[in-house]
């Protein structure tokens, strides 16, 4: 077996509209094609010794077992990998469950699908899969356990933090939409100029200097001592000399802790003698310079949480410790605890396995104990200084028994200090007792605390804080999203994009938007290339000066990667045509249709979709649609038209030389199309039909007729407004047509307007694409022979898999089957092409540049008429108007 790929979608995408984090392999099975799993021996019971939990897998079957049916029956090695691969992750504590395996369109390779958790587990998970397979085919022994500890790292080492997550999942659920801004836990909520921003809890409304005061525990307890908070006695050191005099002015018991520090790294507490206290200086030295030695307050210890200056949750946190039964060693009581399956690695369950390191034995030792000792009966021993879940702490939830005084109190500090989101250390002997009453006290305010206590307490009721922080940041009423129109299709996309960005923008909006040729910002060029991914989409929604983005989505992005963006107000189809197929395993035009359908299908139920009913491939991508379905048509007879209107439905029709829009069988007129510039005085048919969904985009979006009018008016087609879209440029002796058409439909656009231009001889300048089936480069060359006098051939940048002898082949036959004896001339670089063709311009001829990378190609022609300006219009002082001699 070979995995020739493997990419992993981030959202809506062709395999799922609703399951976003999908990994997709294409997997090779060479001659394990011809050997399903009923012909090799022993396949399936040794798949069973190593998975017997695989039998909850019901499969196609719908019953627990079906899946060991269905290998026991005969099945290709793809299906058994989807399912390793799922079953792996579930073993590493990621339950995933959906998986599909589809033949790719070539004998023996398969789409392999399965679901993820995180990307680089089941990027693992995938090629795990395929390895385990070979070794149950081989009958060989596998290391399964080192994998799955290995997903179990990954797992903790990419995943948002409990706290982080908490706060993703709340917003996720009143549906805002979030992006992951680093591989931390910095997170953006909400969309352009609406997003906030969080990192663990600490959001981007939290002052900066609550921050530093919190982590400043000097500060922090002046600020609190000068309010009459109660706090403990203690004093701050930096040298052992500093350690001596401290003792002796705060009096044993005590505390030692770092001054910077978190987690409970460098705390050690209850300390009785000097030689214990020198040990937790030099420990709370490894964390920060400055060392804390306060009073050791005797009690429980509270953590209170405050969010938006409101208590909202109060847990009693307890240290990892073990109880004695006089029979087990202390090490086998700690065994016996991590066996509760509550515990688990590291973050993955709601609570921590306790290990046992140098903190631990310390503490042992301090009771006079070992590993090896046999606790008797009933005897409790901590096993961490600290009461953190981190460390393998529980908590118990207390919300309802905090005094009102305390409540007051831990408010009213969150005010002092200036945290939104506070987390108040509390030491007492009970917190349902004010606090002067009990001799407790504030040991630390915490910016950023940790959630996990509140959201799932090993006692009590669980606390959705996360709610609260949500509730802070977007109030009810408050926009989280800007709108989003997404536009797909094969040809028209750009223009389509750049036309509506235009119409908005002349609204006032600040339009951030994506195209084959880059992103735009506020109409400023801010990326080159083809963005028309994900990548660029989610640019653009970060953007916080953005508030409205318009986003080209094409197929690559869709299949390597799915959408950048959850769900949309608007999405358009402009058509579908056969072009790249034979890629991805996309190798028919219903496939390529489907993949299209996803943009119409993530639009929210409150939006459109807006569909060419010209074309029956886009029409029925309907079915699938949640929202609103709006359709554009050519021809005001189409009977698809007719159906919508008389359900009282949208259309945007081009009748009797008009851009109109139709709500039921009522006309509103907007233009004649003759007067729109980008349809070329009404001969660029196919920008008409750009126009029209542009149109009925801008209506739904509630811009009044006139304004369409007037945006459909001003915008140009030009180098500026529309690189590459029908770019003419005027010579004295003959005119340039620069256009980005690609493939065969848009050629055939092109020619239907040629047609009706002057202009003899028609030249064009063409390529072969090397990524395109042999028949869609045949057919290009049929549809240049048809519309051009002369034909240039030359080559793309990139050759994309073939040879320039292959390209000018599969061009000349199509050109061939039209006209033997046309007139077709070889120049493979673009540029010499181009000025091949400007040099030799005759009187009154047309010039067609088909060109794939448009800034060079515009900027030559540019040039060539700069140059030829020159010569042709420079003067003299006499010409200059209104000079005095």
């Amino acid at each position: 077996m070979r995995i020739r790929e493997i990419n992993a979608m981030r959202g809506p995408n062709y395999w799922s509209i609703r399951r976003h984090k999908l990994i997709v392999m294409v997997l090779d099975l060479e001659e394990l094609e011809h050997r399903p799993t009923n012909k090799i021996e022993g396949f399936r019971e040794r798949l069973e010794k190593m998975f017997p939990s695989m039998y909850s897998h019901r499969c196609s079957e719908e019953t627990a077992g079906g899946f060991f049916k269905r290998v026991e029956e005969g099945t290709w090695m793809g299906h058994v990998i989807e399912h390793i691969a799922l079953e792996i992750q579930t073993l590493a504590g990621m339950d995933v469950g959906f998986g599909r395996t589809r033949g790719y369109g070539e004998d023996g390779v398969y789409h392999v699908v399965f679901a993820y958790m995180e990307e680089k587990v089941g990027r693992f998970a995938a090629e795990a899969a395929v390895k385990i397979a070979e070794a149950l085919i081989a009958g060989e022994d596998y290391d399964l356990e080192t994998d799955i500890q290995h997903m179990r790292e990954l797992r903790e080492n990419e995943r948002l933090g409990p706290s982080t997550g908490s706060i993703i999942e709340e917003a996720a659920s009143r549906g805002i939409p979030w992006i992951r801004l680093n591989k931390y836990s910095l997170c953006q909520l909400g969309y352009g100029k609406n997003q906030k921003r969080i990192q663990a809890t600490v959001t981007s409304e939290t002052s900066s200097i609550a921050v530093e005061l919190a982590c400043d525990k000097e500060d922090t307890k002046f600020l609190l001592e000068q309010a009459e908070v109660p706090v403990p006695k203690g004093e701050i050191v930096r040298t052992e000399a500093g350690l001596r005099d401290a003792v002796k002015y705060v009096g044993y018991p005590l505390v030692i802790k770092p001054v910077n520090g978190n987690h409970g790294r460098g705390i050690t507490a209850n300390l009785n003698s000097w030689e214990e206290t020198l040990i937790a200086f030099e420990a709370a030295k490894q964390v920060s310079r400055s060392v804390i030695v306060e009073k050791y307050i005797v009690g429980e210890d509270y953590r209170l949480l405050v969010i938006n200056y409101k208590l909202v949750a109060a847990a009693k946190r307890t240290p990892a410790g073990v109880t004695g039964d006089g029979k087990l060693t202390i090490q086998e009581l700690i065994n016996q605890v991590n066996a509760d399956p509550r515990r688990g690695y590291g973050h993955e369950k709601v609570l921590t396995q306790i290990t046992v390191d140098d903190m631990t034995r310390a503490i042992i030792d301090q009771y006079g104990y070992t590993l090896e000792t046999v606790l008797p009966q009933g005897e409790w021993i901590k096993l961490k200084d600290t009461a953190n879940l981190s460390t393998g702490g529980t908590s118990t939830d207390v919300t309802d028994l905090v005094h009102p005084f305390n409540v007051f109190t831990a408010e009213r500090i969150a005010r002092i200090i200036g945290l939104d989101i506070c987390g108040i250390d509390i030491m007492t002997t009970d917190i349902s007792t004010p606090l002067h009453e009990t001799g407790g006290a504030i040991l630390e305010v915490n910016a950023g605390p940790g959630f996990r206590m509140h959201l799932a307490p090993s006692e009590g009721l669980p606390r959705n804080v996360a709610g609260e922080v949500i509730d802070m940041l977007f109030p009810p009423g408050t926009e989280s999203r800007i709108p989003i129109v997404a536009v797909t299709g094969t040809n028209g996309k750009t223009t389509t994009t750049r036309l509506i960005s235009h119409i908005m923008r002349m609204k006032g909006f600040k339009v951030g938007y994506t195209t084959t040729d880059g992103v735009y910002i506020q109409n400023r060029l801010m990326m080159t290339g083809d963005c028309t991914g994900p990548a660029s989409a989610e640019f653009v929604l970060k953007d916080p000066t953005v508030d409205f983005a318009v986003l080209e989505s094409a197929r690559g992005g869709l299949l390597r990667a799915g959408l950048g963006f959850k769900s949309c107000d608007v999405a358009i189809v402009t058509n579908i045509a056969p072009d790249h197929l034979g890629l991805k395993g996309i190798n028919t035009i219903e496939q390529l249709a489907r993949v299209k359908a996803v943009v119409p299908e993530t639009v929210h139920a409150g939006g459109y979709a807006i569909l060419n009913a010209d074309d029956e491939l886009v029409y029925a991508m309907r079915k699938n649609v949640n929202a609103n379905v709006a359709l554009f048509s050519m021809d005001e007879n189409n009977p698809h038209i007719k159906a919508i209107a008389k359900v009282g439905g949208l259309s945007a029709i081009y009748e009797g030389g008009f851009i109109t829009i139709c709500r039921g069988e009522w006309k509103m007129r907007i233009i004649k199309a003759i007067n729109v510039p980008l349809t070329f005085g009404g001969r660029a048919t196919f920008m008409i039909q750009n126009v029209l969904p542009a149109a009925l985009t801008a209506y739904v979006r509630g811009v009044p007729l006139e304004d369409i009018r007037v945006a459909l008016e001003s915008f140009i087609p030009s180098p500026a407004q529309t690189p590459g879209r029908l770019n003419m440029f005027e010579f004295k002796n003959f005119n340039v047509l620069l256009d980005y058409a690609h493939n065969a439909a848009g050629l055939r656009a092109l020619q239907n307007m040629l047609q009706r231009m002057d202009g003899a001889p028609k030249v064009g300048i063409i390529a072969g694409i090397g990524d395109r089936r042999i028949e869609d480069n045949n057919e290009i060359g049929r549809v240049a022979a048809e519309m051009f006098d002369e034909i240039i051939i030359r080559q793309d940048k990139h050759l994309r898999g073939k040879t320039e002898t292959e390209l000018i082949e599969m061009l000349y036959d199509g050109i061939k089957k039209v006209d033997p004896n046309k007139n077709v001339r070889i120049i493979p670089k673009e540029s010499e092409a181009i000025q091949y063709a400007l040099n030799n311009a005759i009187q009154g001829s047309l010039i067609v540049i088909c060109s794939d990378v448009v800034p060079d190609a515009l900027a030559q022609v540019t040039k060539f008429k700069e140059e030829e300006a020159s010569k042709l219009y420079d003067f003299s002082r006499q010409d200059i108007p209104n000079l005095k001699q």
